[in-house]
C-alpha cells in the first residue's frame, strides 16, 4: 500500500488565493474553539433528533395521529434530520470545524493522517458530550414525552431481525458514508456538494435502513441516547461497527486511488475560513 500523504494536502478552489501557515507552534495548538464547535453541532443534531422523534412518534402528537403509517413518519423524519445535518455542515460552525460530528468519521481522518492525534482525541471526546447534554437539555424540558416507550430518547436499538442484522447494517451504511464523503471532497468539481450527499444519504438510511439497525453510524450519538435512557442494547454494535466500516471505506479509496488523492479532513472546505488541518488561511479576492 502507498505511504500516506503529509497533512497539509489540500484542494485549492477557483478564485481564491490560499496561503499556508507556516507557525512553528502550530503541532502542539490546541483547537479549543474547534472542538467546543464539534460538541455543538451534535449537541445540535441530537436535539433535532430528539424533537422531530417526538413530533413523528408521540402517540399523543397531532403529527402520529394525521400520520398513522409508520412508513411515511420514517420518511419524513428522515428527510428532516437530512436537512439538519446538511444545515450543520454548511454553517460557518461545521465550516470551521470541518462538521465530523461522528467519532468514526473522525478516527478515520486520523488513521488518513489528515488530523492530528492530540486533535482528533479532543474531538471525540467533545462529540460524547455535546452528544449527551443535546439529549439532557431536551430531557429536561420534555422528560415524560422524550421517555415514552414510542420515542426511547431517540435510540438506536436493533431491528425486529435481531443484532447480526443490526451489525450488517450498520456496517454497509457507514461503508457507503465514508466512500462517499472520500469521493466527493476530493472531487476538484463535486466537492462543495458533500454536504448535500451526507446528508441525503442520512434521510435515506433513516428511511430504509432504521428498522434494522436503528440507523447509528456513531458512536456518540448512540451514547448520547443510551446513558440517560439506560437502553444500551446492541451498543457494543454501535460502539465497534460504524468506525472499522468507514476505516475499511478509507482503506479500500487508498487502494484505488492513492493517499495523495485525499485532501483535507473537513465535509465542508469553505475558502472563508483558516484550516487547522491543512494549515491553509483563506482571503476572497
Amino acid at each position: 500500500m502507498r505511504r500516506l500523504a503529509p497533512m497539509n494536502t489540500s484542494i485549492q478552489e477557483p478564485g481564491v488565493e490560499i496561503r499556508r501557515d507556516q507557525d512553528a507552534t502550530s503541532s502542539t495548538k490546541l483547537h479549543w474553539p474547534e472542538y467546543a464547535i464539534e460538541a455543538t453541532l451534535l449537541g445540535l443534531f441530537m436535539i433535532s433528533a430528539c424533537l422531530f422523534t417526538m413530533f413523528f412518534e408521540l402517540p399523543s402528537s397531532p403529527a402520529r395521529l394525521a400520520l398513522p403509517s409508520p412508513t411515511i413518519r420514517r420518511v419524513l423524519t428522515g428527510a428532516a434530520m437530512g436537512l439538519t445535518a446538511m444545515a450543520l455542515i454548511y454553517s460557518p460552525w461545521g465550516q470551521r470545524s470541518g462538521a465530523h460530528m461522528n467519532p468514526s468519521v473522525t478516527l478515520t481522518f486520523a488513521w488518513l493522517r489528515k488530523i492530528k492525534p492530540t486533535d482528533a482525541l479532543f474531538y471525540i471526546v467533545f462529540q460524547f458530550v455535546g452528544a449527551l447534554t443535546g439529549v439532557l437539555l431536551v430531557s429536561t424540558i420534555a422528560r415524560m414525552s422524550l421517555a415514552d416507550p414510542d420515542v426511547r430518547y431517540a435510540a438506536t436499538l436493533p431491528g425486529r431481525l435481531g443484532v447480526l442484522a443490526a451489525a450488517v447494517g450498520e456496517f454497509v451504511i457507514s461503508f457507503i458514508q465514508m466512500r462517499a464523503v472520500l469521493h466527493f471532497s476530493n472531487h476538484p468539481r463535486w466537492n462543495r456538494l458533500t454536504g448535500l450527499v451526507a446528508g441525503g444519504l442520512v434521510a435515506m438510511y433513516i428511511a430504509l435502513e432504521s428498522p434494522y439497525s436503528g440507523m447509528s453510524m456513531n458512536p456518540a450519538r448512540t451514547f448520547g441516547s443510551a446513558l440517560p435512557s439506560g437502553i444500551w442494547q446492541g451498543f457494543a454494535i454501535y460502539l465497534l461497527v460504524p468506525p472499522l466500516a468507514m476505516l475499511a471505506a478509507a482503506r479500500l479509496y487508498v487502494w484505488g486511488r492513492g493517499a495523495s488523492a485525499v485532501g483535507c479532513c473537513k465535509l465542508d472546505h469553505s475558502p472563508k475560513l483558516d484550516c487547522i488541518f491543512c494549515g491553509m488561511k483563506g482571503n476572497i479576492r
